[in-house]
């Protein structure tokens, strides 16, 4: 079997990601793919065995990248506040660090392939979360809600400031930048929505 280029992989890797993340899944195919990294055809098959299996890896990988960087210096046994503001900054950072991360993982989120890829990367994270998360109540740190709501307020007003900060504007197309101080403000609201 022939060896894998790791140059032409992190190649194809970057080129799927961008490709996905600027037209959507149903707009990617092999060939643009494989054109845009100037390999043939037959060279993505011999790593992939077709277009879903493609997809399907590369975002497996990516998500294992954003995992683990959620997951570095997350200790599931924290006090909520500070567990809850470990996971914004470990997010945040790698976020903006990543913007095609961001964009990549979030059509992938949203499209059919969405649950197979989580299913293959979540075990670890939803431990992990989920332990957090029962001993905050527990402990009666944190309001007991369904979990979708939890989520809802624990972290989308991060993942709408991080959109407007990769846009470069906010409503009414006003310039935006993260920083730590604004980032900071809006977690200390967020915290206070979920405590007892």
């Amino acid at each position: 079997m022939r060896t894998r280029n790791t140059e032409k992989m992190e190649l194809v890797r970057q080129m799927t990601m961008q490709m996905v993340a600027a037209n959507g899944i149903e707009n990617f195919s092999v060939n643009s793919l494989a054109k845009a990294c100037g390999i043939s055809v037959a060279t993505l098959y011999i790593y992939y065995k077709d277009k879903d299996d493609l997809i399907t890896q590369v975002a497996i990988e990516e998500g294992n990248r954003l995992t683990s960087a959620i997951l570095k210096d997350f200790d599931p046994d924290q006090s909520f506040e500070t567990g809850l503001w470990q996971q914004w900054k470990s997010r945040s950072q790698y976020l903006m660090a990543n913007p095609l991360s961001s964009s990549f993982i979030e059509r992938i989120h949203m499209s059919s392939y969405g649950e197979k890829v989580g299913a293959a990367i979540s075990s670890m994270f939803h431990d992990s979360m989920h332990r957090f998360v029962a001993g905050a109540v527990k402990r009666k740190e944190l309001v007991p809600l369904p979990v979708e709501a939890w989520w809802s307020v624990a972290f989308a007003p991060l993942y709408n400031l991080l959109r407007f900060h990769h846009q470069g504007r906010s409503f009414a197309k006003k310039p935006f930048k993260l920083t730590d101080e604004l980032l900071r403000q809006t977690f200390d609201v967020v915290v206070k929505a979920l405590k007892p």
